[in-house]
């Protein structure tokens, strides 16, 4: 679905990203993962349009990101970040009902699909009438799940989805997040600095380091052929926890 040619995004004279090739098919679920400032969320921002690249080409379904497809394009993919970007004044409700309101849809369809999408994340409808203030930190990041799927895009994009939830949390949305992109067919596209969990939720790893693809595979290639001493480096650096 997303197609990378030879993209370079510079902020003054340092590289964010440096000469990135990668094609991203539909349906699948790739996990970008590296160090802090290696380059993943400008690529996801790169994804959707919010970044011009300096150079290459970026296209969403053959179709090149720039001008007039660009508004278009961005209504056909999910973004989920770090903190669920939900706006405080406005109730949950009217959070999902933003882009599909923009589009025309009835208040009776956009409830309908509110409702069957919260039952999937396992949030009660109630929740529809609070304000973002008034829901934990797991709930925040679910409804932002849910508005980023209201109007059923192709694809979704997440940025540190779970990175400022607790343990226990993120262990339950983690779970449910995998049997959702096994269930839903779309193409999907997770940025982490965790390595369990993007190896948990996805069959396919990207490990970036200065901007640049280090290394692309599975979990098991990384570990068992990796391609530079980065990638041993970066995956040794999980801290196990101390034997009792």
């Amino acid at each position: 679905m997303f197609s990378l040619s030879h993209v370079s995004r510079h902020y003054g004279a340092q590289p964010a990203i440096d000469d990135i090739s990668l094609q991203l098919p539909a349906g699948t679920t790739t996990a970008v993962i590296g160090s802090s400032g290696c380059g993943k969320s400008t690529l996801l921002r790169l994804l959707l349009g919010l970044e011009t690249p300096d150079r290459g080409e970026i296209a969403i379904e053959g179709q090149r990101l720039r001008g007039r497809s660009l508004l278009k394009a961005r209504h056909r993919i999910g973004y989920v970040i770090q903190d669920g970007g939900l706006f405080p004044h406005l109730s949950v409700r009217d959070n999902l009902a933003l882009l599909p309101r923009h589009l025309g849809w009835h208040k009776d369809r956009i409830l309908a699909r509110a409702e069957v999408l919260l039952d999937q994340v396992q949030l009660p409808n109630a929740l529809l009438a609070r304000r973002p203030q008034a829901l934990s930190g797991g709930q925040r990041q679910r409804v932002a799940l849910v508005r980023a799927l209201m109007c059923d895009p192709p694809a979704l994009l997440l940025d540190e989805p779970l990175g400022a939830l607790d343990p226990i949390v993120r262990h339950e949305l983690q779970a449910q997040l995998r049997q959702m992109f096994g269930s839903l067919g779309k193409t999907v596209v997770l940025v982490t600095h965790d390595l369990a969990e993007a190896a948990y939720l996805a069959p396919r790893l990207v490990l970036m380091a200065h901007g640049r693809v280090v290394q692309d595979g599975s979990f098991e290639t990384l570990r068992t052929q990796p391609a530079a001493p980065f990638v041993t480096q970066f995956l040794d650096a999980r801290r196990e926890l101390p034997s009792t």
